[in-house]
């Protein structure tokens, strides 16, 4: 009974992502009619992005120590029945309000089943090829399911209405719960008392959304204003507070020996300076795509497209297999090398692009995020035991998280105050924004480069730790 629920379950995991991560792309495209028929402002529009960023950011720490309290598979459902439930409501929301009320609810929703999926995974996939094929299935749904959430929205929202990017989740989330149910297995959890830390509790929650607030508020306020610096010094302050009561707490939230484990610290940092700018690739290269060469929805969605089709094939057909032959660190070094080849060669965009020979090659050297993106997630998960699985979980959603938040914020706001000072100076628009956009690229290509540099010095393999298995392909 337990070999064929273990596809199930894989499938399972895999779907409620595919949801969680097609949500955050899917409303990009959509936001411009939403607009026209809510009446948001300028400024309201943005909270339908933020509200569900600071949700999902904020709550999956504490949401992934809970299911290790309370019982992952149960935590799964209660969070998939929430986003399902919040989707109706955003797809029948009337006036802005209740649709970035709804959005919050969404973020939280996903926080929940996002935060134990990993460690569901892990503690179900125990054998080492199987974990890693298995781990390729999940990152490929997170690697290129934005990808595909810009093409979907655009056909959703031209063809139908904007409400249907959130009504298509009702019958995708609620067949996941329906097999979630049967397929998941069952724990119980160590209990409350193994962790109940209500101030800790209290306290990373609130230091992650004071933080996660003060990084999307940045380019409306800038890095270095009162605002953001103040928030900022506050976020420190409660997450300072946070991991001295884990010091001193009879049964901490987040026990410390988590950050002393030198795979799990280095692949969390690790990931923080690669999804930082791949993020912000995402979203400015559509920016480009449709402001500087005129491209529609549909259009930009379709051109990023060839990205999602080679991160999937390499998820899912080679990268598992590369990871059982060479291990984790050095398929995660040759991915982030691709990846520095996909931004840098974005340092150099024209005016006027061909798609064939500027943009297709970007497209296809994505490919490094299909490797680097498993590997990452095997080290970043290689440190936790059973009882632990789900705050290994939550943290390394955490960390992914605030690095894409920080990324389109920063980088985003670094593009914009280029292309102010080249329109003051007289240049044209589509001069001033790919000038912006070629800045933002190119301090991508840093943190990728730095990246690099962390994951070969801190993810060196232990004295004496087994080396992976070597298999010839047949």
């Amino acid at each position: 009974m337990r070999a064929p629920s273990r596809p199930l379950a894989l499938t399972v995991l895999a779907s409620a992502m595919l949801m969680t991560v097609l949500d955050g792309s899917i409303v990009t495209v959509a936001m411009p009619a939403m607009q026209a028929d809510l009446g948001f402002t300028p400024a309201g529009l943005s909270w339908v992005v933020n509200a569900y960023l600071i949700a999902f950011g904020s709550f999956l720490l504490l949401a992934g120590r809970l299911g290790d309290l309370v019982g992952r598979k149960r935590m799964f459902l209660a969070g998939t029945a929430v986003f399902t439930a919040a989707s109706v409501l955003a797809a029948v929301a009337a006036s802005p309000g209740v649709l970035i009320a709804a959005r919050f609810l969404q973020g939280a929703g996903s926080a929940m089943s996002s935060a134990v999926s990993l460690g569901i995974l892990v503690t179900l996939f125990t054998e080492p090829r199987e974990r890693a094929r298995a781990i390729a299935v999940f990152s490929f749904t997170g690697a290129a399911g934005a990808s595909l959430g810009q093409v979907l929205g655009g056909l959703l929202t031209d063809a139908l209405s904007w409400n249907w990017i959130f009504f298509i989740n009702l019958p995708i989330g609620a067949a996941a719960i329906a097999l979630a149910a049967r397929a998941l297995p069952a724990d119980r959890g160590l209990g409350l008392r193994a962790g109940a830390d209500a101030l800790g509790a209290l306290l990373v929650t609130a230091g992650l959304m004071t933080g996660i607030y003060a990084v999307v508020r940045i380019e409306e306020y800038g890095a270095g204003s009162a605002h953001t610096l103040g928030l900022g010094a506050l976020a420190l302050a409660l997450l300072t507070g946070f991991l001295l009561r884990q010091r001193r707490a009879a049964t901490p939230l987040m026990p410390l020996r988590m950050l002393r484990n030198r795979s799990v610290a280095g692949a969390n940092l690790v990931q923080l300076l690669m999804v930082a700018p791949l993020f912000a690739f995402q979203v400015l290269t559509a920016l480009y795509l449709q402001q500087v060469q005129g491209y529609g929805a549909t259009a930009t969605g379709l051109a990023m497209l060839p990205a999602a089709l080679v991160i999937g094939a390499v998820s899912l057909g080679a990268a598992a297999r590369l990871i059982t032959r060479f291990g984790e660190r050095a398929v995660l070094l040759t991915g982030i090398t691709l990846l520095i080849g996909v931004l840098g060669l974005l340092t150099r965009l024209p005016v006027h692009a061909s798609y064939v020979t500027d943009l297709l090659p970007v497209m296809l050297l994505a490919a490094g995020f299909g490797l680097a993106l498993p590997a990452l997630t095997a080290l970043g998960m290689s440190g936790a035991d059973e009882a632990d699985a789900g705050l290994a979980s939550g943290l390394f959603n955490t960390t992914q998280q605030i690095g894409m938040a920080l990324g389109v914020a920063v980088l985003t706001t670094l593009a914009a105050a280029r292309t102010e000072t080249l329109d003051a100076a007289g240049r044209t628009a589509a001069e001033a924004l790919t000038s912006g956009y070629r800045l933002a690229f190119g301090v991508g290509t840093g943190l990728l480069i730095t990246a690099l540099a962390v994951a070969a010095t801190l993810l060196r393999p232990r004295a004496g730790a087994p080396k992976p298995e070597v298999v010839i392909a047949a």
